[in-house]
């Protein structure tokens, strides 16, 4: 590492806590604006859409580069519908089920994303990373089954946790593919949020109908939240520290975003925990970390972010 790139390193690491921050906040703060979820991530999407053509304009204007190609827009097309997907049914899990519950189920994806990259990319991780995995699903179990009696879990918010999972791992692997492409970030997102809508839309539409325009004050309040402080900020920050941050570094900080999550939520919620939760959270908290770090030691650099809260 170079003197400067050593400097930069202790920014790299605040850029990685600020994200951290951002997207464990998004779940509470969904759950606190009260409105169908679905009708959330519709809105948040098309102000990410207007965020990102805002930055690739600026680009256009200080570089002269061109606008997505057709083939950038093929290219992108099967992640930003299975994205679409994952952010509506993700939001509608937030309000329907307690957020320990969702952010526990939801940060077993990377056990999903380590044999799939196997068996889709031919990757060489190192397997035994998936002994820690194991861990990390007894935790989530304890965090499940010992629900307080007052909590605010449910059988069906849990299922679309798992769906949303499944999506999430589906999106990731096709992204990767994309960008493998050679389409570069800035072009990639602002391709992905458009397309998204096509999914989002829909879905929104059957869960809320005409709902969809009739958020409240604080319903609007939290789209505009979510737009700067994970549609930009939070993912700006991961990009600028993946610079300067070891990914199986950032992935390691990551594994205690659900636990500071289900913090905000305690805060800004009032839901509770009990101590088999906690434990089972320490345990989800221990096994991620370890898994991340033995399993991305033979992983390339170029692995996505596996946060749900994109």
């Amino acid at each position: 590492m170079s003197a400067a790139a050593a400097r930069a390193r202790p920014i790299g690491l605040l850029a990685v806590v600020v994200a951290i921050v951002a997207f464990s906040l998004s779940s509470p703060i969904i759950k606190w604006s009260e409105s169908t979820g679905s009708v959330i991530a519709f809105w948040r999407m098309i102000g990410a859409v207007v965020a990102w053509w805002m930055v690739l304009s600026v680009a256009r204007v200080r570089t002269g580069r061109a606008f997505p190609t057709a083939a950038t827009w093929r290219a992108v097309t099967v992640p930003a519908l299975l994205f679409g997907a994952n952010i509506a049914v993700f939001f509608t899990a937030i309000t329907r089920t307690s957020i320990a519950h969702a952010e526990f189920i939801g940060s077993l994806s990377p056990l999903l994303l380590l044999p799939a990259g196997a068996l889709f990319f031919g990757e060489h991780p190192n397997w035994r990373a998936l002994r820690w995995g194991a861990l990390s699903l007894g935790g989530v179990a304890l965090v499940i089954f010992f629900e307080p009696e007052q909590g605010t879990a449910s059988l069906g918010g849990d299922l679309l946790m798992i769906l949303v999972v499944i999506l999430w791992t589906s999106y990731l692997l096709t992204s990767k593919r994309a960008r493998a492409s050679g389409v570069n970030t800035i072009d990639f997102m602002a391709c992905l949020m458009p397309l998204g809508l096509l999914t989002a839309g829909p879905i929104a539409l059957i869960i809320a109908g005409s709902e969809i325009f009739d958020l409240s004050a604080r319903g609007w309040l939290v789209v505009a939240l979510l737009v700067v402080m994970t549609g930009m900020v939070a993912h700006g920050c991961i990009i600028f520290a993946q610079r300067f941050v070891p990914v199986a570094t950032i992935g390691v900080m990551q594994s205690g975003q659900p636990a500071l999550a289900v913090f905000w939520g305690f805060l800004i919620l009032g839901e509770v925990v009990v101590l088999p939760q906690v434990v089972g959270m320490a345990l989800v908290v221990t096994g991620l970390a370890l898994f991340t770090w033995s399993g991305q030691r033979n992983v390339p650099a170029s692995i996505p972010s596996t946060t749900l809260e994109e």
